[in-house]
């Protein structure tokens, strides 16, 4: 199989709720560059990191992480 890329939404979390990359990786116990490699899909997040950031942002999995990319939002609010 060739590179497997995990798509997520935590800058888009993040900025929604006022959090800087330094304050997350606070939370999580892990670098702050190692916030931007996720947010850049340069980096895969452990299942434990995963469901981590999850918790932190209080959200379901499927909310933050996807194997396809997200709809552009409002994409599918638009009328025809």
């Amino acid at each position: 199989m060739g590179s497997e890329v995990t798509y997520n939404r935590i800058a888009m979390l993040r900025a929604e709720r006022g959090i800087s990359r330094r304050q997350l990786a606070d939370a999580l116990g892990v670098h702050y560059q190692t916030v931007g490699y996720l947010e850049r899909g340069e980096f895969s997040p452990s299942l434990h990191l995963a469901l981590r950031i999850c918790t932190y942002f209080e959200v379901p999995v499927e909310v933050v992480f996807s194997l396809e990319p997200f709809p552009r939002l409002g994409a599918e609010s638009r009328p025809a």
